[in-house]
């Protein structure tokens, strides 16, 4: 039988939720909070995540990341009152699988259900394959997250991979502080924190050449950060170290 997850902290909510997935024929697992998820996940993995963003010990954004550093191919539901595009394209970037805000009906939430488990049935995201992203003598392979420097596996934190990730996602392109420090910490804009440049350094000591004259991970002045990929090395553009 079909097990899903359901991480919802509205026990009234999770509950009606959970006897319609059953009458469905689904075996569910309810959750109701960060650490309940996570054991739920070591001790019976599910087919499917339906994922309130949410929670009263933590938020959804930080569980799915946890899920997507260990498994990229269990399909994931995001479910919230967040209606804004830019929390749907945060999630989407960080490996969400389809979104239902709410209030929603419940025979489009058991659609969507169904979608993405006939596609998980099929393979269809298991075939899916990013291709290794290269800059300098340095290889990301996105489907194993792992990354090598001149042939030899480079140990990053889970967050300094997050940010690499971000970087790359952006293709070359200026990302701003504030756009960092909300995709990969979570935090609110304006927050002042020396954590992203502290990640920065790190990345800059394990992947640049010369951590000091940095060719990829670059600071552009007044604008934000970027990852220079491929052969492409900085060369107008100031790539100080702040």
């Amino acid at each position: 039988m079909t097990h899903i997850l359901l991480i919802e902290d509205n026990p009234g909510f999770a509950e009606g939720l959970r006897q319609n997935l059953e009458f469905d024929g689904y075996r569910v697992t309810v959750a109701g909070d960060v650490a309940a998820s996570a054991r739920a996940i070591a001790a019976d993995a599910p087919d499917l995540i339906i994922l309130d963003l949410m929670l009263p010990d933590g938020n959804g954004y930080d569980v799915l990341r946890t899920i997507r550093e260990r498994d990229s191919v269990t399909p994931v539901l995001l479910l919230t009152a967040l209606a804004e595009e830019a929390h749907k394209v945060r999630g989407f970037r960080l490996g969400a699988d389809d979104y239902v805000t709410k209030p929603f009906g419940l025979l489009e939430l058991l659609a969507r259900v169904e979608t993405l488990l006939r596609r998980s049935a099929s393979g269809s995201f298991a075939v899916v394959r990013l291709p290794p992203v290269r800059f300098g003598d340095v290889e990301v392979d996105r489907d194993h997250r792992k990354v090598t420097r001149a042939g030899v596996v480079v140990q990053l934190t889970p967050k300094e991979y997050a940010l690499l990730a971000a970087l790359i996602a952006r293709n070359s392109a200026v990302v701003e502080r504030d756009e960092l420090l909300r995709e990969v910490w979570g935090y609110d804009p304006g927050v002042v924190s020396r954590t992203l440049d502290t990640h920065l350094a790190e990345l800059r000591r394990k992947l640049e050449r010369d951590p000091h004259r940095p060719r990829h991970i670059l600071t552009i002045p007044k604008q934000g950060y970027r990852l220079a990929l491929g052969n492409e090395e900085s060369s107008t553009e100031v790539a100080n170290t702040g």
